[in-house]
């Protein structure tokens, strides 16, 4: 895989797994932040406010650097590190999963909750899409109207995403490239001169 592509999710799904009466409900979200994650929980726990637990994990980032396993209350290790093994073995980022316990009356034991985890989030997975995105740097320009059609013309032939753009007497664009593209794409716009070029992020 090239340096700059990474695996994730198209959407959100659902999976669900049962034993002895309990009941795993699975959700997984493609995410790209840790408030985005906050809400999403959340929401969750607003929705199942009669639910056990609410035990998660996710993956941020296209170096796989920022994660964290959450077990809500089960016995350590039983819940988020089983749902945070399910993304490290389908090698995707960007994502969120939780599965939220109705219990049934009956304890599973170490060895059933494990399962049991590892189980709902993976058939979450299975309902999904697992895809593959490049990392894009996403920048903001800015210039005199003059220069549009100089500019127009590197956008037209690098086929640059425009995701926003303000024409005035200082046009504004927001733009989106492959982050391996980036640096060739700058030193081209830069070189147009009275023009101001921001990276707002890579993701």
């Amino acid at each position: 895989m090239a340096d700059d592509l990474y695996k994730t999710i198209e959407k959100v799904s659902e999976g669900l797994y049962k034993d002895k009466g309990s009941k795993f409900i699975s959700y997984v979200y493609p995410v790209t932040c840790e408030e985005e994650i906050k809400e999403i929980v959340a929401k969750l726990k607003k929705q199942y406010y009669d639910a056990r637990h609410h035990c998660y994990a996710y993956m941020l980032g296209h170096e796989k650097n920022i994660f964290r396993a959450v077990d809500d209350g089960e016995p350590s290790s039983t819940a988020g590190k089983p749902i945070l093994g399910q993304i490290l073995s389908n090698e995707i980022t960007n994502v969120l999963i939780v599965v939220v316990r109705y219990f049934g009356g009956t304890k599973l034991g170490v060895g059933g909750l494990i399962n049991a985890y590892k189980t709902a989030a993976a058939d979450a997975i299975e309902n999904n899409e697992i895809i593959e995105k490049t990392l894009d740097a996403y920048f903001k320009i800015q210039y005199d109207y003059i220069l549009m059609n100089s500019v127009m013309k590197i956008i037209k032939d690098e086929n640059l995403e425009v995701l926003k753009q303000d024409f005035d007497n200082l046009c504004t664009m927001n733009l989106k490239v492959r982050e391996s593209d980036y640096a060739r794409i700058k030193s081209k716009i830069e070189n147009l001169r009275e023009i101001s070029l921001d990276l707002e992020r890579i993701a």
